[in-house]
């Protein structure tokens, strides 16, 4: 063999060497707190477009989006961006430090695994997979690669959800064994739609389904409504419950239910319920008692499903909140504000705090201090996978129409075998994780 190398031999190979040690150096908690991340960003507009706006202190080099309209508007703000329509193709790159994904749930799992394989930290937007072993896998995956993740639950950065966890864990209300949820918000369809005009141009409409099944297109579906089936997402339980139930789980410790069972209207096969109450019971968390969490949404009959005490007279009028039950007494919380009630009992209590507007920011900077300092986040993979996993399992009790019995070790329900199918993912062929 001729062991002497052209001069192009050795500046190619030299080259590729120096670009993969400077992968891993930037890969492994090596950047500077002083430099830039790479970012590359997979969906662009609507929420993605907030998430890519508080990014944006950091170095926009790859944008993706299956709209060609969304990637054009979105490049004329970040100009030295390379545009890609499918994120594996953005994800051969050999420059990028992190990946910010914005797409639809149906699409997370695909391409937030691609991203963590390939040895880039990762913020995702909620719920973090379509279904529990999604949700599962993603957090195994990212704690295999040593990534700093995040989940895009940025209520959790508000100085009100920090007050309301330090009043929980005072043990001002005592004990808490009840937690009550609900929110007005509701994603609902009625069925598959009816109407399937041509797919817009600039729409790659393969691309957007993705792992999904195929189907026609529909603007039903694109870009905003894709929630309310359940082919694409989860309803107003697995998008808001992230948000809401995300409060108790952080106070109060939770991890996993050990069963949760729900009453809703008739189930639809297509489109997610215009109302539901999922019941979880979750187990003893070391001093901590059982705890009963009831969720609500939507209205039955013309009325609010809430919980019963509104029409007691013992809650105040609120829109959205979450109630907890203490022994000494309870604690009703929504975003920006928060009671003690009853309010005889806590005479110099405060009422919440004043809005504050820079939550969204800092729970992406936290992120992306936490990959340039080696730390970690507040909403890891770990942390936010058992709470997606908790919405997730809540909405396959409904659709299976019974009682689930949870086992978070293997990722059954004993019992249920009609859940199975809304536990375990399947994949069209072509894609997977």
């Amino acid at each position: 063999m001729n062991t002497l190398l052209t001069r192009r031999q050795f500046l190619s190979r030299s080259s590729a060497a120096f670009a993969g040690l400077w992968l891993t150096n930037r890969s492994f908690g090596k950047i500077s707190p002083n430099e830039k991340l790479n970012l590359g960003i997979i969906g662009t507009a609507n929420r993605a477009a907030a998430d890519l706006q508080y990014v944006s202190t950091e170095n926009i080099v790859a944008l993706c989006d299956v709209d060609a309209d969304y990637l054009a508007a979105a490049q004329q703000k970040f100009p030295g961006a390379k545009t890609y329509r499918d994120f594996r193709k953005m994800l051969e790159r050999k420059d990028l430090d992190a990946v910010v994904v914005g797409t639809p749930d149906h699409t997370h799992a695909v391409s937030v695994v691609a991203a963590l394989k390939s040895g880039r930290h990762v913020y995702c937007e909620k719920p973090l997979g379509h279904t529990v072993s999604e949700a599962r896998r993603m957090s195994e995956v990212a704690k295999k690669q040593k990534r700093v993740t995040q989940m895009g639950t940025q209520i959790h950065a508000t100085n009100n959800y920090h007050r309301v966890v330090k009043e929980i864990q005072s043990g001002v209300i005592g004990p808490v064994r009840e937690v009550h949820v609900w929110v007005d918000v509701v994603y609902t369809g009625d069925g598959l739609p009816a109407e399937h005009p041509p797919i817009p141009a600039g729409l790659d409409w393969d691309l957007w389904l993705g792992p999904a099944q195929r189907r026609d297109y529909s603007p039903e579906y694109v870009p905003r409504k894709w929630r309310c089936w359940w082919a694409f997402g989860g309803g107003t339980l697995s998008d808001f419950g992230c948000h809401y139930i995300d409060l108790p789980q952080w106070a109060l410790g939770l991890r996993y239910p050990t069963s949760v069972e729900t009453d809703g209207p008739p189930v639809n096969a297509e489109s997610t319920p215009a109302w539901l109450i999922a019941r979880y019971e979750y187990p003893a968390r070391g001093e901590s008692p059982p705890l009963k969490l009831t969720w609500y949404h939507g209205e039955k009959d013309g009325q609010k499903v809430r919980p019963p005490h509104f029409a007691e007279g013992k809650l105040p009028p609120w829109g959205n909140g979450v109630l907890f039950i203490g022994d000494k007494g309870m604690l009703l919380a929504e975003y920006f504000k928060y009671v003690l009630l009853p309010e005889k009992d806590f005479p110099a209590a405060l009422e919440g705090s004043k809005p504050d507007h820079d939550y969204e920011r800092k729970h992406h900077q936290e992120w992306i201090e936490a990959i340039k300092t080696g730390g970690t986040t507040s909403c890891n993979f770990d942390y936010s996978g058992a709470l997606a996993e908790s919405v997730l399992l809540g909405n396959a009790a409904y659709r299976s129409g019974q009682k689930v019995v949870w086992d978070p070790a293997t990722l059954r329900a004993p019992g249920n075998p009609a859940a199975e199918k809304y536990i375990q993912h399947h994949y069209r062929s072509g894609w997977k994780i």
